[in-house]
């Protein structure tokens, strides 16, 4: 289970472009589980910290240790776009895609192809291109394609961004349901409902650190900081 890889632990961890930081130093525990939501105002960081904590953004001080060799941790982990990526394929062998580039047969990575579809809610689409779906379509490909290899966690950089209120609810369930199946989840949103509706924990990202930091219901209730307390209003945070 999840214990095999966590905890992730964070310490000072930063990344910078031509010398300027774009998100750190941060300190920042992870225990695996549940939901770890990451908000914050615009320009915040937020899918900078989850390409750093995935290991698409480079590290260029601190360290991000898991509780297993770096490379099980790369292979235990997906990530879904904001944007997803289609390839110019079916359906099918789009979501089928990872299994296939790690040797599995076609037979077997279209069957498990099949059965995630059919839990998105693409089970009828699957000769279609993907090119031709529809955004909240390709975003419940994305996540299928994600999750088939069965990672132990994925990171979700707003998923739901640009989604009308039917596909973000049918994308919600699905990612309840990925979480109640014993995956762990890190995603950024801008939506205060969703977070609400979706947070186990909430790291606020502030300026490229981690502002605050608790338990969901402690955080929305409760904030520390002033800042947390004024972007939860709808305040405009500087």
């Amino acid at each position: 289970m999840v214990s095999d890889l966590f905890p992730m632990t964070a310490r000072q961890a930063q990344t910078t472009r031509r010398g300027k930081v774009l998100v750190g130093p941060v300190d920042l525990r992870l225990d695996g589980g549940g939901v770890a939501m990451v908000i914050g105002p615009n320009g915040a960081g937020k899918t900078t910290l989850l390409h750093l904590l995935h290991g698409t953004a480079r590290l260029t001080s601190g360290t991000i240790e898991w509780a297993c060799p770096l490379e099980a941790a790369r292979n235990q982990q997906s990530f879904v776009f904001q944007r997803p990526v289609m390839l110019r394929r079916t359906v099918l062998e789009n979501i089928a895609y990872p299994l296939r580039i790690r040797g599995h047969q076609r037979a077997d990575a279209y069957e498990q192809a099949r059965d995630w579809a059919d839990r998105v809610g693409l089970g009828a689409m699957i000769d279609r291109s993907a090119l031709v779906l529809s955004g909240g379509e390709q975003q419940k490909l994305a996540i299928a394609r994600a999750l088939i290899t069965r990672p132990r966690l994925v990171f979700l950089d707003e998923p739901c961004a640009s989604l009308d209120g039917a596909a973000t609810r049918e994308i919600e369930q699905v990612l309840q349901d990925t979480r109640e199946a014993g995956t762990a989840l890190v995603m950024s949103t801008h939506d205060m409902g969703q977070a609400r509706r979706l947070a186990d924990r909430v790291v606020f990202l502030l300026h490229g650190r981690v502002h605050e930091e608790a338990a969901a219901n402690t955080f929305f209730e409760a904030p520390v900081t002033t800042q947390a307390a004024a972007f939860l209003r709808g305040d405009i945070v500087e």
